[in-house]
């Protein structure tokens, strides 16, 4: 028996920007990032969603709001 995976997502970022406050953990500067994803099945795309995730710029940890 032979399982071959087919799906593949592909991330891509759209644009970065500056947000309001600091890091709880080192105190250094949030960016907001807008993240593209694209769920893929044999090169069709099937799902696409547009996420906002928040980074610190010292410490790289993410961060949930």
């Amino acid at each position: 028996m032979c399982f071959v995976f087919v799906c593949d997502e592909d991330e891509r970022v759209v644009r970065r920007e500056k947000a309001k406050g600091v890091c709880p953990y080192c105190g250094g500067m949030i960016q907001a990032v807008d993240v593209e994803s694209q769920w893929r099945l044999f090169f069709i795309p099937i799902s696409f969603k547009t996420k906002r995730k928040y980074y610190c710029t010292l410490c790289l940890k993410c961060l949930v709001l």
